[in-house]
């Protein structure tokens, strides 16, 4: 294809990646260099014949305060308590006794609390997804093939609900008059336990919760790869009396690398932006990630923090491309190779 042809034909896409994509991230970087302008709380009191009633009206310190974004306050958002908190850590780092007691302290600072749960979740539900999404494909595609129609269509249903919808179906399922949490309480004849009482088991239900959710995911694009995988190598590795685990250890598996790498990247990218599950689990108090920090800014009680929520999106973004990095590179690799 000429170089013109190929320009024009990808000019639709590059202007959506544009205007969808670079804008927006220009945006909200530019926002998070600014505060909102100070608020002025007056109280007006409106009387009546009937007697006086009391109004509380929340404006703008000026009407010409700040500019499109509002007051510029430089790198104060990233540098403030709520995020890298740098003189905080500074002073956390001189009185701390030893590392861990550092690492114990640093971990109670609001950013730091969810980037610690964000990763958790992150590297727990990504492996068990590229497992579980393999093992479901093997086994599928083994079936005979009347079997595998209503077989792959149960399997991708969790994929069809929606986050927000399955976090709470699973929300009311644990509860202690759900049928989860009422068996849990009968085979341990404790009334009083409750998955939702203990932080590690609230992560360990929101993990667990991942997993079913994003699984579906990797078992199709693994399942489809499977088609592709060549029965000559196959049946070579067969006749030479290589058993099943050799044929996928030695055959299947180095076939399926690339597919690997883009499911990894594809399920890092979602798992580090982790939110329905902790808003339909009502498990704000015990698990906080990076995205629950945006939203928790956007209804602050005193007004929407536009700039420290931006400022909070331009680090998640940060922890993202860092994150994802390892299965880029290889992607790149494994494209370099085929060339």
């Amino acid at each position: 294809m000429k170089h013109k042809a190929f320009f024009w034909f990808m000019s639709p896409s590059i202007a959506a990646m544009v205007l969808f994509i670079a804008v927006p991230i220009i945006s909200i970087a530019l926002q998070s260099l600014h505060s909102e302008p100070d608020k002025v709380v007056e109280v007006i009191e409106t009387c009546g014949p009937f007697g006086c009633t009391e109004t509380t009206l929340v404006t703008d310190a000026a009407e010409d305060a700040g500019g499109f974004f509002g007051v510029f306050s430089g790198l104060s958002h990233y540098t403030n308590r709520n995020h890298l908190a740098l003189s905080e850590v500074s002073v956390l780092w001189s009185d701390a006794e030893s590392f861990w007691k550092f690492v114990a302290r640093l971990l109670n600072l609001p950013f730091y609390k969810a980037m610690t749960f964000t990763l958790t979740y992150t590297f727990c539900v990504t492996p068990l997804v590229l497992f579980f999404g393999l093992l479901v494909a093997m086994a599928v595609n083994r079936l005979p093939r009347p079997a595998k129609g209503p077989i792959v269509f149960t399997t991708i249903l969790p994929m069809i609900v929606t986050p927000l919808i399955g976090s709470l179906i699973l929300f009311w399922m644990i509860d202690s008059r759900g049928i989860i949490g009422a068996t849990i309480q009968y085979i341990f004849d404790d009334p009083n336990l409750s998955l939702k009482g203990s932080i590690t088991l609230t992560w360990i239900t929101l993990i667990v919760y991942g997993v079913w959710h994003h699984s579906p995911f990797a078992f199709v694009v693994y399942y489809a790869a499977l088609q592709t995988v060549p029965f000559e190598q196959l049946e070579s590795a067969t006749v030479d009396g290589a058993n099943t685990w050799q044929r996928v250890r030695y055959v299947v598996l180095p076939h399926l690398a690339p597919v690997t790498a883009f499911i990894a990247m594809i399920s890092l990218m979602d798992n580090v932006r982790v939110f329905e599950p902790i808003i339909g689990f009502n498990a704000g108090a015990s698990a906080q990630s990076l995205s629950w920090l945006v939203y928790n800014d956007l209804r602050n009680e005193t007004g929407q923090l536009y700039g420290s929520a931006a400022a909070t999106s331009i680090l998640t973004i940060s922890v993202v491309m860092v994150v994802i990095s390892p299965a880029v590179v290889r992607t790149i690799r494994d494209f370099r190779r085929t060339r």
